[in-house]
């Protein structure tokens, strides 16, 4: 009986595996990368993708390069330098310019793409990361982590037109196109603050229940959620923008940091620096499920969605251990 009850142990246990790589293999499938000519080893930051031109944009934190990527071939444009320390970086549609959070030199750089080159630099408070662009205010709106502050741009003058302090290390802000409200992550004080972009002024503070160090933000809506990245605790927090307060918790692998949503397939990604992608699917405004958590290279703390293709576009600076300089592309494969 006890040789039975092991052998009946092992074969769940293998079909339990069997079952989460299946899992894992439904979720995200990796298809193609690109070599980068930037030092290998040196850390990334976000992307995201410019629509008009079909760009991808990746920060090189390491060695200040922006890198611009053509995802219909799958190559290099141009490795634009001399925005040192770059975390963040925001598209302005229409105007053909970049924002960059540049970190090494504590200012925000505007890149136009026309000339693929930094036309301009404005000086912020400390540690310029995240971004987000509200386009009927024609304003970009940067969070200055470590000056526990948000530069307001204005994109037209490309002047910082306010500053809003705060009393914590600020996290990812994102735009709400519905309420026509910003909202910022407030990490240190675990509370989610709102902006409106009419005045720059706040409109309140909301706590995040048992989110720790909400860092990453991404924003669906049409449904008026928000999901959290909780770098504190390991968790994904599901968040009401019309109510202001939680509705759900769900693990995520360790290192969590820059969440993002694809809208067409309802699908939540968040990059976790400790070697996985966690994967959760939205049924719908009230319903949000775990998927799974995709093994892919440590040091990852970036991801950027293509919402036409659907593809992940995720940095990585080692692969197996060894330092490397390019960007890993996957696929949600056909059910």
């Amino acid at each position: 009986m006890e040789l039975l009850s092991k052998q009946l142990l092992y074969r769940n246990l293998f079909a339990v595996l069997v079952f989460a790589g299946c899992l894992q293999a439904q979720t995200l499938k990796q298809i193609a990368s690109i070599d980068l000519p930037g030092p290998k080893g040196e850390r990334f930051d976000y992307l995201t993708m410019d629509d008009e031109d079909h760009y991808l944009l990746s920060a090189h934190l390491g060695p200040g390069i922006l890198y611009v990527i053509d995802v219909r071939s799958n190559t290099l444009v141009k490795a634009i330098p001399g925005v040192p320390g770059i975390t963040g970086v925001e598209y302005v549609p229409g105007l053909r310019k970049v924002y960059t959070s540049d970190w090494g030199e504590e200012k925000i750089g505007v890149v136009d793409l026309r000339t693929m080159s930094v036309i301009k630099r404005l000086p912020t408070a400390a540690k310029p990361n995240g971004s987000a662009y509200a386009e009927p205010f024609h304003k970009v709106y940067v969070s200055d982590t470590l000056g526990k502050a948000v530069a307001i741009v204005d994109v037209e003058k490309d002047e910082i037109v306010k500053t809003l302090e705060f009393k914590s290390e600020i996290g990812m802000p994102q735009y709400d196109a519905v309420s026509r409200k910003m909202y910022v992550n407030l990490r240190s004080t675990n509370e989610v603050a709102e902006i409106d972009p009419a005045t720059d002024k706040e409109v309140a503070e909301y706590p995040v229940g048992k989110c720790r160090g909400n860092h990453g933000m991404a924003l669906d809506t049409e449904h008026r959620l928000a999901f959290l990245s909780c770098e504190g605790n390991d968790l994904m927090t599901v968040f009401r923008l019309d109510t202001h307060g939680p509705i759900a918790y769900f693990p995520q692998a360790k290192g969590g940091d820059v969440i993002a949503y694809d809208p067409g397939l309802k699908r939540i990604y968040v990059a976790c620096y400790e070697g996985a992608i966690s994967v959760f699917q939205e049924d719908d405004a009230t319903h949000v499920r775990k998927l799974g958590d995709v093994a892919v290279q440590k040091k990852v703390h970036s991801l950027a969605i293509d919402p036409k293709t659907h593809r992940v576009y995720v940095p990585e600076q080692e692969h197996d251990g060894v330092p490397a300089a390019r960007i890993t592309i996957f696929e949600v494969p056909a059910s």
